[in-house]
């Protein structure tokens, strides 16, 4: 196929704003599925962890057909701490489609990655979805993203941008809402926008071939797939082609060759300027690399990221109950590993720390680190990992820390204890908008380590209604002290099996994180200390057996249920000297030194 009836375009939106249930439609109503073909929802949203939480975490790329056109498209994260899967897959793309949701207006993310879209000097197509919902607020949106445009310094020829409207759920889109009670419409408008609006590739079949590798796949028969946009030139199966590395440049004979057709990769001979390809051939391909001619090698400029904000300690599980419930236990599994993920994820880094047991991982964000540790647990790994710690920088001779752009939308009860935490977060109110719906909208600047531990708090004093989103906003001069958690933790002082009565008897004591019939050990964490301080106490302690009975004394004890501990509710409880075990069965907290005697000497030392 030309170029000139080729288009790359992304879907690009804060996260939950319906870019997957927008690529479903435009998948179902461009044939790609038989009739009576059973096709589940988020049919993009191919991993568990992705269908579970109900977000995008990876890239994909997919294609439709219409009207003698072919169609790529790419449905990009929409959270922040996935950032980096946006900035790589934009180098692969002409346009972006550009997701709003009617009554939420745009948000942190969508500023990022707008910024990202534009800086690549993308022509962009705005839609404005959700039209249905009770609360929308097209108008007053509409401004709102021509504001966003303004402030990003978008170029004239960008602002000029269409607007279409759309309910990606039921399968339509207007522009003009005069046309929303139409029984006849579809998502035909956006099908046709794309054609007309986003530019086709520039590069020429015959030119030096260039290709920069923006994914990586992997195939049972032909091993690790490269995955790419043709820039320039054509790639052929067979053809012998250079690989420029960071530091070299490597030969490789291409294998196979593939083009998406929908969701399936489909084998091909030739792949020419302007199409999204798949390279099988090269064991030791990176995300980064370029593919280009064996005579005349042209590298492209390597994709660049925003530098990590977090950074966890990875280390071997030395815990009594080490290797009772996962297989793969060893520093040298855990090792390859992470390195293995470091080939598919362009945003994070790896450093050996002193310990061989031990590895220190950075990335943009709690969320990002917390999918890592759960897709290891679920692959059968062990290990333990710290509370995630802030990386700070030196510049112009000061100690600065990463701030967060954090954008709360709750009900009108919950302003002041908001405002409140966020005070003793050392957050400063940037933007308050009261839309007199009962919800209000509030913008702070906060440091990214006084959010950590907070967004479970937050729901708590929200019920449960409220939302939180944050973005990176840079760095500032530290902001001085930010109290840590305030209450102690229950600690187990001897290993054995939790007892109903043992835990009825320590409920006045706090909350438990264990029931009953739970094997605990020596500096396990059962529960959280009403008080400040840690408490010692025996977790497996019976009643003791009498021939005496007192009427109703021994009826069947009733617990509080306990507190479940998730990945990250555990990431942001724990202290610097407590442990997360992470397992594929559980997840239990810890203290780092188990022996009290030896714990109150390492206070000491301290």
């Amino acid at each position: 196929m030309s170029a000139q009836k080729i288009r790359n375009i992304a879907i690009i939106a804060h996260v939950d704003h319906g870019k997957t249930t927008l690529v479903d439609g435009l998948l179902k109503q461009s044939g790609t599925f038989r009739a009576n073909e059973v096709v589940a929802e988020r049919v993009m949203d191919s991993m568990d962890l992705e269908r579970e939480r109900g977000i995008t975490i990876m890239a994909k790329n997919t294609s439709v057909f219409y009207d003698g056109h072919k169609i790529n498209i790419v449905d990009t994260p929409g959270h922040a701490d996935f950032g980096g899967e946006v900035e790589r897959t934009l180098k692969m793309v002409d346009g972006a489609m550009l997701l709003v949701d009617a009554s939420e207006g745009p948000l942190p993310q969508t500023r990022f990655v707008l910024k990202k879209a534009l800086e690549s000097n993308l022509k962009i197509i705005v839609v404005i979805n959700k039209i249905d919902r009770s609360d929308a607020r097209v108008d007053e949106v509409v401004n709102e993203v021509f504001d966003l445009f303004i402030d990003l310094d978008a170029q004239d020829w960008q602002i000029d941008f269409p607007i279409i409207y759309a309910v990606a759920r039921e399968g339509w889109a207007v522009e003009d809402l005069k046309d929303k009670d139409d029984p006849k419409k579809s998502l035909e408008i956006i099908f046709k926008k794309v054609i007309e609006v986003i530019p086709p590739p520039k590069g020429q079949p015959d030119n030096n071939l260039q290709i920069l590798v923006t994914n990586i796949g992997y195939n049972n028969f032909v091993g690790r797939l490269a995955i790419g946009r043709v820039t320039e030139g054509t790639i052929k199966v067979g053809d012998t082609v250079s690989v420029c590395k960071a530091d070299r440049v490597n030969k490789i004979r291409v294998v196979a060759l593939y083009t998406y057709e929908g969701l399936r990769q489909v084998e091909t001979q030739k792949v020419e300027a302007g199409d999204i390809c798949i390279i099988a051939g090269e064991q030791g391909i990176e995300i980064g690399d370029t593919i280009s001619s064996v005579e005349n090698p042209a590298p492209m400029s390597r994709v660049v990221v925003e530098e990590p904000t977090v950074s966890m300690i990875f280390s071997v599980n030395n815990g009594p109950f080490a290797g009772k419930e996962g297989d793969i236990v060893t520093s040298r599994k855990i090792l390859e590993r992470l390195e293995k993920e470091l080939l598919y994820n362009v945003s994070l880094r790896l450093e050996k720390t002193d310990s061989t047991d031990s590895f220190k991982v950075y990335g943009r964000g709690e969320l990002q680190l917390a999918i890592l540790i759960e897709q290891m647990r679920r692959e059968g790994f062990e290990l333990l990992v710290s509370k995630p710690r802030v990386l700070l920088k030196e510049i112009d001779g000061q100690k600065c820390e990463p701030m967060e752009n954090a954008v709360f939308d709750i009900p009108e009860f919950s302003v002041g204890i908001v405002t409140e935490k966020m005070g003793v977060r050392k957050g400063v109110m940037t933007n308050m908008v009261n839309k007199g719906s009962g919800r209000v909208r509030l913008e702070f600047k906060v440091p990214s380590r006084g959010l950590i531990g907070y967004r479970s708090e937050f729901l708590t004093d929200t019920k449960g209604t409220g939302m939180m989103n944050t973005i990176s906003a840079g760095y500032e001069p530290l902001k001085g002290e930010i109290g840590g958690r305030v209450n102690g933790a229950l600690i187990a002082d001897r290993g054995g099996e939790s007892v109903a009565y043992a835990l009825f008897h320590l409920e006045p004591r706090g909350k438990m994180f264990i029931g009953s019939g739970i094997d605990v050990y020596e500096g396990m964490i059962i529960g959280e200390h009403a008080k400040d301080n840690d408490l010692i106490v025996n977790a497996i302690k019976e009643k003791k057996l009498t021939n005496m009975r007192a009427s109703g004394s021994d009826d069947a004890i009733k617990l509080t249920p306990p507190i479940p501990m998730t990945l990250e509710r555990a990431m942001e409880w724990i202290n610097d000297d407590e442990l997360i075990e992470v397992t594929p069965k559980s997840i239990r907290l810890r203290k780092r030194v188990l022996d009290p005697n030896q714990r109150k000497r390492a206070e000491k030392l301290d």
